[in-house]
């Protein structure tokens, strides 16, 4: 029964690159009859693969030394799927970005025959990242657990994961802010021109920068919590129910595969229809399939509802989180309204605004994640826990072809206005672009969400390793372990805003340089040298990724080894706490920050060119580090540190 079950989702991960890849043959064949459109597609296209490229380039080795040095401490099983989780990480976020980057200016070439064509086609081009994540996830889960037969020993697959998503996060996150920091402070407030004006010399690296952070990095993200979240329920599944506990996760994750690529059919509107009701028409059938999948399941293999409700309080809480990030964070409500208009008495008070905004936005996701920790340990112990993280990212194939259509509309926004499209083309780009900055908040919510759970989870199985029954508080050693994982977060986000803000400083300069140097570029003469702002994004991105990716890698080595299992479980705990609370704060200040201007630019309290437009600016430009870089990062850190510490677990007994 079980050899059929896994069988069963073996055949659910093959459909879902099957559909990946009907979608991209459907991409490649239309053709985009605008010389300019196809030109500016194949710029950004080569630059976002050469950054790429690059990166793998330098992650290889690292993949190579730590999957031997897993081999010759823990054992074969370690290092070799420790690499092999790295790889299909790796292999993913490739995926995506190629599709992402070709149909950005199909997108724009669409939208000259309307609404339907252009949202069909930036859809097409999510859904092959959403769908080659959840196929790559659950095959090479599957891969590795053939081999081995034991979910404990194939731990490393998702620290290899997660290894390279981190670099890829903060990477890609310092590429795009870099790029988008110098195209704004100097092309909007300084030159006074529009963000996607060809004059800009930063343009093409602002595009590059989105494709690079918001596809490859999202998918990255959410690739490391879909793998790390099964088999977190497979280790902890295997103790409390045996091949029954190990078999489940990963029938939870083949119903939501069957159910993404069902509900991607519903996302389709008429002209003159509303485009965000079908994408969330095409999320709420996908919700509700997995709901009635999970519990048809369940039924079948446990007899009893607990740990259905487990898994539904998790799926529950991912949409909760996601409509109160968009709360937060969208120009229909009041929050990024008073930011907007805190914008007449200049930024100081733009950026005060925001953080409060941030900082009040803690407040229900965490208790949404308490609620569901409660009721999912209520009914099924640590297995729901680690259940409910999978039910919250059993719908990643729709979730993430919603998030990674963002980048696209807005790609292919920027592709219209630099090629001189018509302006009904540009309505149609904007339109879907609005509602990609919404889709991308809630994507960010549901990776904060599933990152809580999922850390959980996986601190869960460590404390069942290392049979860690308690932590004790009166332990100095266990003390130390909770303020140093408390710091972390704050050190390496500081790491990353830093780096954010040295890469930025070379890119002002250079935009800068070419305004003054080059003849003609403000009249439209003189031709920008994007090349060289493409090469300041990526040889800052690559230089400064490397130290934050480290330092999470090696915190619970380095506090494991010194000072034993005890404190490396008050480490972890410490990280937790702070870092979910850091991930939410800045992700929801930085995206409010970005849709006050917006909102702003849209006419409101003088619209653009006024100081209050400036001022937007400046608090958007604040925000960018935050809901880019050091925040969305930060879900990516906690995994890791939880998992590096269960993969070394053995050490430490």
């Amino acid at each position: 029964m079980d050899f059929l079950l896994l069988l069963i989702v073996g055949i659910t991960g093959i459909a879902a690159l099957a559909f990946a890849f009907i979608s991209y043959v459907r991409i490649d064949m239309f053709r985009v009859e605008n010389e300019r459109v196809s030109e500016l597609s194949n710029i950004i296209h080569r630059g976002a693969m050469a950054f790429l490229y690059r990166e793998y380039k330098w992650l290889l080795p690292f993949l190579v030394i730590v999957g031997v040095l897993l081999w010759v401490q823990i054992g074969g099983p370690a290092g070799f799927s420790f690499i092999i989780g790295g790889l299909c990480s790796a292999a993913a976020g490739y995926a995506g970005m190629v599709v992402a980057t070709k149909a950005n200016g199909k997108t724009a070439f669409a939208a000259t025959r309307g609404m339907n064509d252009a949202l069909t086609m930036a859809f097409k081009g999510g859904s092959v990242m959403g769908m080659s994540v959840v196929g790559i996830g659950v095959l090479g889960i599957l891969f590795c657990y053939a081999l081995f037969e034991d979910p404990t020993l194939i731990t490393s697959f998702g620290m290899g994961a997660s290894s390279i998503a981190l670099f890829a996060r903060v990477g890609g996150g310092i590429y795009t802010k870099a790029a988008d920091v110098g195209a704004d402070l100097v092309g909007k407030v300084e030159a006074g021109i529009p963000e996607d004006d060809p004059r800009n010399p930063a343009v093409i690296a602002d595009n590059v920068g989105d494709n690079v952070g918001d596809i490859a990095g999202m998918g990255a993200d959410l690739f490391e919590s879909y793998v790390n979240s099964i088999i977190a329920a497979m280790a902890i599944g295997l103790a409390a129910f045996g091949s029954k506990g190990v078999v489940y996760p990963l029938v939870l994750g083949g119903v939501g595969i069957l159910a993404a690529i069902a509900g991607t059919t519903f996302v389709k509107v008429k002209d003159g229809g509303n485009a965000a009701a079908a994408l969330r028409m095409g999320t709420f059938v996908t919700g509700g399939i997995m709901i009635a999948g999970a519990f048809l399941v369940t039924l079948a293999m446990f007899r009893e509802f607990g740990l259905f409700l487990s898994v539904l309080s998790g799926v529950g809480v991912g949409v909760l989180i996601g409509f109160v990030t968009e709360i937060y964070t969208s120009g229909d409500y009041s929050s990024v309204k008073h930011i907007a208009e805190s914008s007449k008495t200049g930024p100081a008070t733009v950026i005060l605004s925001g953080m409060a905004v941030g900082m009040k936005s803690t407040v229900i996701p965490v208790v949404l994640i308490c609620a569901a920790t409660l009721v999912s340990y209520y009914f099924s112990g640590l297995y729901g826990i680690a259940c409910a993280a999978v039910g919250m990212l059993s719908i990643t194939g729709m979730a993430l072809s919603v998030d990674a259509y963002g980048p696209i509309a807005d790609n292919a926004g920027g592709i219209a206005e630099m090629s001189h499209l018509p302006k009904e083309v540009r309505k149609i780009t904007d339109k879907l672009d609005a509602i990609g900055n919404t889709t991308a908040a809630m994507g960010k919510g549901l990776a904060i969400g599933s990152a809580a759970l999922t850390a959980l989870a996986l601190f869960a199985a460590y404390a069942h390793s290392v049979k860690l029954a308690a932590i004790d508080l009166n332990d100095p050693k266990v003390m130390v372990g909770l303020f140093l994982g408390g710091m972390l977060p704050f050190l390496f986000s500081s790491m990353s805003i830093q780096a954010v803000g040295r890469a930025a400083e070379a890119m002002i300069d250079e935009v800068r340089r070419q305004f003054k140097e080059i003849p003609g570029i403000m009249e439209g003469t003189g031709q920008p040298e994007y090349e060289k702002c493409v090469d300041i994004s990526t040889a800052a991105a690559l230089k400064e990724m490397i130290i934050p990716g480290l330092l999470a890698v090696l915190s619970p080595v380095v506090v494991g080894f010194t000072l034993g299992a005890q404190a490396l479980g008050g480490l972890l705990g410490g990280s937790i706490v702070t870092g979910v609370m850091l991930a939410i704060f800045m992700s929801n200040s930085g995206g409010a920050w970005d849709n006050a201007k917006k909102y702003i630019e849209e006419g409101n309290f003088g619209g653009k060119g006024t100081p209050e437009h400036a001022a937007a600016v400046v608090g958007d430009t604040v925000g960018d580090p935050f809901k880019d870089t050091a925040g969305p990062s930060l879900n990516i850190l906690i995994k890791l540190m939880s998992v590096v510490a269960l993969v070394l677990a053995p050490l430490f007994v």
